[in-house]
């Protein structure tokens, strides 16, 4: 197979897998890994490991350690020291020093299979340290837990681990070099490393901000991103050739561009390029595992994936209670973190390739870890559940945490639910509380909960999409619930748990536009708040009273709007960058058709019209330099602009009568 055949065969692969696991509402990484094991060189063997495939793993790496770079802050950093210099190194070094001392131990008792130097030892270490921070940060985004207290550790820990494969990533190639010229080895590559980052650092960053404008005033799309991939890919390249590594360029390169005024820019520029990469590296990951030597060794690679994941586990669990982490929290930061990593496969496959780790033990291994990473998100998704096994506080826990909410609202009626106390949450209890109005809130940030609750706010840690915080909040008592927060799925959630404890109890669900209007609504939402369309009354608003028009016709003219639930604001005009896909045909539109002087609809009315049939209405017709308002008896005149609503198909055929 040439490139192009291999690329086709991987993309299509990757389209499939990604496809069934998204059936399953299973995270897609695992689709990457399934595909890679199935058509890889030791399945199916549809696709072989050759210089493609390297290249695009090592592309998947470098994006990632670029965005990576991107969200290295120093403020973020030194705000979460504690937990990332603290637990996160305890956790990267005490793996290290464990693994090292098992890889001795198994030596001594397993000879035939764990003969290595301390090295080698070394080098595993450093691999089985790793997680993965793209299953996990991504079951973390999926189950709102990512400010939880236990997934505020993980993340800490994950950032000190990424930071750490710098280092590593440097100091393994140096292990390999002659045992004799070791010191020579390291002194070298610290030298190297310490001249290329100068360079990339004091240099570059002066550079960087300057060069970017010049880009940015040619105002060229395609300029911008050719410029962004020629400065991420020339900065690993660079480091490359000093002997470094093509992540460690990449990893500057973000951090470079994370003090720019472009970051956001670049953040969403690149991440189509990231996922698609990434996704290629796991399944060249997948194509590693050998099912025949798994088969042949599975006692052996069963005791390397128990192993590794149960010491992970048991250290971080430990640790985490060392830093004053409740039991339930440490459990499920050992519980999120035990399985293997990304980072893990890169430096194996870089100890592999320096000869550092005998192949045989290197294909156990990396079998045992792509096995860990399958199980992964099995063992996250049952983490409460697990938790609850291991830890006979958490049902205390739990259930005091219900009966405090209850405490707080047993004695309370015709309150207002809130569901989320961020910014949005907060102004609408000022506003209730100005009107002495009941109100309690749910919210599932540690840290902003005890803080409202030091300002006598009434806000509890709880998850509204959980049945028993809806009933501990009292939701049969209450006078109506607010989501106000802009997250679909977990609105859909909260209102089919509403639908069954308290059906007639109203629900206001914020939203982020008008397209899942209709989906919320029928979900049971009595009234949907897309935050464009208000933001668009109130831009209206500030405008027309800067422009002189009086304040009670403009108060009237939005109370009308929102009297009207948004119908005069749904719609907007479609340009050629938008997507034309089903849904979106079935948004409503704006369309603007100029009636030519000579048609069978002119001199008509707009009730002779009649397009009620195709579901589209006339907003504005605009004569010449005048606007008029539509109404039934208005008679249709050449050149007339006539402006229709409704959705696409309507609307072409309601274009094709205005114009035969």
């Amino acid at each position: 197979m040439n490139a192009l055949d291999t690329t086709l065969l991987l993309l299509s692969s990757a389209v499939l897998g990604v496809v069934a696991l998204r059936l399953l509402n299973l995270p897609p990484m695992l689709g990457y890994l399934a595909v890679g094991i199935l058509i890889g060189p030791h399945a199916l063997g549809w696709a072989q490991e050759s210089s493609t495939t390297h290249l695009l793993a090592e592309f998947g790496v470098v994006f990632l350690m670029f965005s990576i770079g991107l969200e290295f802050s120093l403020p973020k950093l030194i705000s979460m020291r504690r937990a990332v210099f603290g637990l996160g190194m305890a956790q990267v070094i005490g793996t290290i020093g464990l693994a090292m001392l098992l890889c001795f131990g198994a030596a001594f008792v397993l000879p035939q299979y764990f003969t290595m130097s301390w090295e080698a030892a070394f080098a595993i270490g450093g691999a089985l340290s790793m997680s993965s921070t793209a299953i996990v940060s991504k079951m973390l985004t999926e189950k709102l837990e990512l400010e939880s207290q236990h997934g505020r550790q993980i993340i800490s820990i994950l950032l000190f681990q990424d930071l750490a494969v710098v280092p590593l990533l440097i100091l393994v190639p140096a292990l390999a070099a002659d045992s004799e010229n070791l010191s020579m080895s390291l002194a070298m590559a610290g030298a190297k490393a310490t001249i290329v980052l100068f360079l990339l650092f004091f240099v570059g960053k002066k550079v960087v901000r300057e060069w970017f404008a010049i880009v940015v005033r040619r105002r060229s799309q395609e300029l911008f991103m050719l410029n962004l991939l020629l400065f991420t890919l020339g900065a690993a390249w660079l480091t490359e050739k000093a002997g470094l590594s093509l992540a460690l360029g990449a990893f500057v390169a973000g951090m470079l561009i994370s003090e720019t005024e472009y970051k956001h820019q670049v953040e969403e520029d690149i991440k189509s390029f990231r996922d698609v990469l990434l996704g290629l590296f796991f399944i060249t990951v997948g194509m590693l595992l050998n099912l025949q030597l798994v088969l042949e060794y599975g006692w052996l690679i069963l005791l390397l994936l128990i192993g590794p994941v149960m010491l992970k586990f048991g250290l971080i669990f430990a640790l985490a209670r060392l830093f004053s982490c409740p039991t339930s929290v440490a459990l499920r930061t050992g519980l999120g973190l035990a399985q293997a990593g990304e980072f893990g496969f890169v430096l194996l496959n870089q100890a592999g390739g320096l000869n550092l780790i005998d192949p045989l033990l290197l294909q156990l291994m990396l079998a045992s870890m792509v096995l860990s990473m399958l199980i992964s998100p099995f063992i996250l998704a049952k983490s409460d559940w697990i938790v609850l096994k291991l830890s006979s506080s958490e049902w205390m826990m739990q259930s005091l945490a219900l009966t405090q909410i209850a405490a707080r609202t047993m004695k309370v009626k015709k309150h207002v639910i809130i569901a989320g106390f961020g910014r949005s949450g907060q102004s609408l209890a000022r506003l209730l509380t100005d009107e002495k109005i009941e109100y309690h809130a749910l919210d599932l940030d540690p840290d902003r909960i005890s803080e409202a609750q030091n300002a006598g706010a009434n806000v509890s840690y709880g998850d509204a999409g959980r049945r028993e915080s809806l009933t501990a909040v009292g939701i049969n008592r209450a006078a109506a619930l607010v989501i106000t927060y802009t997250d679909t799925p977990s609105a859909l959630k909260i209102l089919h748990l509403v639908h069954e404890l308290n059906p007639s109890l109203p629900v206001i669900v914020r939203s982020h536009d008008d397209t899942d209007l209709e989906k919320l609504r029928a979900a049971g939402a009595t009234e949907v708040v897309p935050d464009l369309m208000e933001g668009s009354l109130m831009l209206a608003s500030h405008a027309l009273v800067l422009l002189g028009v009086p304040l009670r016709r403009v108060v009237h003219t939005v109370q009308m709007a929102r009297d009207a639930r948004y119908e005069s604001l749904r719609g907007f005009f479609h340009g050629a960058s938008d997507v034309t896909d089903d849904a979106e045909n079935m948004q409503i539109r704006l369309h603007t058709v100029a009636l030519s002087e000579r048609g069978k609809m002119l001199g008509k009315s707009i009730a002779e019209l009649a397009l009620s049939e195709f579901e589209v209405d006339v907003t504005t017709i605009r004569r010449g330099k005048n606007r008029l308002e539509p109404s039934a008896d208005l008679v249709l005149q050449a050149n007339d602009v006539v402006v229709l609503r409704g959705t696409a198909e309507g609307v072409a055929k309601a274009e094709q009568q205005l114009l035969k």
